[in-house]
């Protein structure tokens, strides 16, 4: 081994949640060292300069979710980090000539929803509000570390009384903020555990209401709107307000890349060693407890404290040594559900794409929010239905964004990027396909699906950037490709994340911590994990 230095805690990995946890832990002046493998941070939420000029939000592309009491805590706004809101914020178009567009004015979503239907029309506010309705209640059990409150056999992890007293509270918390919703607590539940289709074919008439509010439950998810948990993921999307209000999303002006540059300078502050191109190959423990971490160059840095943000596959199952953990704790995690659909195209344009249903040249409003390319609930299954089998849809699913409609500082003048999200891209594949021989083709197909509604597209593309959930698995270090770093299906969420009797963000392992989105509440660009893991570090702390 080469030298060795010691911190009061490493964490592991350089995305979003990793250095909120670490400044948190700063912050209450523990001295902390953040290690991530690749040249950049941010993990999923990155810039990358990919050709001159461009910054890529490589992975992720939104932001709503973070907490804004982090941003508060932080001085990230003092950093430098700026969300630029978007108006409208969705826009669908159809090949007849139509388009949906809706934003975060009431009236005006009323007036574009009649044209499809008037009683949609009438009951869009009343869905909506139900929404923010549970949004609210549940909002503050993701703003805390879950509790263990589930009847496990006592070999399983021996829990203290000061532990069981603070699940209990939880617990009960919980219980009654799902009694402020009375008469709506059917609801609530069946948006918690329930399929999104059949909530919203009860709601709405229209497809094109139907399947716009519907891309919202699948994105990330290996499942159509008809399988019981998406209609969590249509409820998670609502839950954030870092947009400006519940539910918007808007973009970061500089790329998403410009919040891990607003955390590194927030933890530089608070004297944090972050260490860039430091790929951890070991968690070293012994007798239940941690003390460091070897690095691939054979250095190892000594810690008591260990705090991962990758998945639990990795952490458990690459890094520690699998006789350092429990027979059953092992079980449990080689189980998780990492299956995931999902693939990212990146598009440098000459000119913004010009809409057969909206028709104008330059800028537009249909350009600020999230273009969705598949108009009804069928059209989505049956994307489905192809990965189901282990192919790539013949008709995929596209939700698309240009941030250069509100941020000039990402591309040259004049230019224009489009970042696509692809839905269903399964990362198993059927026999004789391999995603590096195929991602080129299905990127094609992607860019033709998209002129059928914007002709000029194809001719437009000036560079291409194609991310198989194979490329998500190399490049972002997400097993399966799957961007939650595990699917956020029922029994994968709240007690049961990352597995049932560890969902405090603690292990087996004494000292060694999850603090990304493995845990809870989850994934997305929340911060919250890492937040509430830092809170449960320093309970341990002297």
């Amino acid at each position: 081994m080469k030298q060795t230095k010691r911190y009061d805690c490493i964490v592991i990995g350089g995305g979003h949640n990793g250095l909120v946890a670490a400044a948190y832990l700063a912050k209450a002046g523990k001295s902390v060292c953040v290690l991530e493998r690749r040249h950049v941070l941010g993990g999923c939420a990155t810039t990358e300069e990919l050709w001159p000029g461009y910054k890529i939000s490589t992975a992720a592309y939104v932001i709503s979710l973070f907490l804004p009491e982090i941003i508060r805590e932080l001085r990230l706004k003092h950093y430098g980090l700026n969300i630029l809101p978007r108006n409208p914020s969705s826009f669908t178009p159809l090949l007849d000539g139509r388009s949906l567009l809706m934003g975060p004015e009431m009236r005006l979503n009323q007036q574009e929803i009649a044209k499809f239907s008037a009683q949609d029309a009438e009951a869009y506010p009343r869905y909506n509000a139900l929404l923010e309705r549970v949004a609210g209640a549940l909002e503050p059990v993701l703003s805390e570390a879950a509790p263990d409150p589930l009847p496990l056999p006592k070999e399983r992890r021996k829990i203290g009384l000061g532990k069981r007293l603070r699940d209990i509270g939880k617990s009960w918390q919980l219980y009654q903020a799902l009694a402020t919703l009375q008469g709506e607590f059917p609801d609530a539940i069946e948006l918690i555990t329930g399929a999104a289709r059949p909530i919203l074919e009860r709601w709405f008439e229209s497809e094109v209401l139907r399947a716009t509010l519907a891309t919202d439950a699948i994105i990330g998810a290996f499942a159509p709107p008809s399988a019981p948990g998406t209609a969590y993921v249509l409820l998670h999307h609502v839950m954030g307000e870092a947009g400006g209000a519940r539910g918007v999303w808007g973009y970061v002006e500089g790329g998403m890349g410009a919040l891990a540059k607003a955390l590194e300078h927030a933890c530089h502050e608070l004297r944090v060693d972050i260490r860039r191109e430091a790929p951890v190959s070991k968690i070293i423990s012994e007798k239940g407890q941690v003390h460091g971490v070897l690095l691939a160059d054979n250095s190892f840095l000594e810690s008591s404290v260990i705090a991962s943000s990758v998945d639990a596959h990795l952490t458990f199952e690459q890094f520690v040594n699998p006789s350092d953990l429990p027979g059953d704790f092992r079980a449990s995690v080689a189980k998780i559900d990492y299956s995931s659909a999902s693939a990212k195209i990146n598009l440098a344009l000459a000119e913004p794409p010009r809409f057969t249903a909206c028709p104008n040249d330059g800028i537009g409003p249909q350009h600020h929010g999230t273009i969705h390319i598949g108009p009804t609930m069928d059209y989505i299954e049956r994307a489905y239905d192809d990965a189901k089998y282990g192919r790539p849809s013949m008709e995929p699913v596209l939700e698309i964004t240009m941030p250069t409609s509100v941020d000039k500082t990402i591309a040259p003048a004049g230019k224009h990027i489009l970042s696509i999200f692809v839905q269903y891209a399964p990362y198993k594949l059927a026999a004789g396909l391999h995603w590096d021989n195929i991602k080129e083709s299905f990127a094609d197909r992607c860019v033709e699906q998209l002129a059928r509604y914007a002709p000029n597209v194809s001719a437009a593309i000036e560079h291409r950037q194609v991310l198989s959930p194979l490329d998500l698995e190399r490049t972002f270090g997400l097993t399966g490709g799957n961007i939650m770093q595990g699917a956020m299906h029922f029994h994968q969420l709240y007690c049961f994340r990352p597995v049932a009797g560890w969902s405090d963000h603690r292990s087996p392992i004494c000292g060694l911590y999850l603090c990304g989105a493995a845990s809870h509440p989850g994934g997305g660009v929340m911060g919250v994990c890492g937040k509430n893991a830092a809170t449960e570090i320093l309970r341990d702390m002297p």
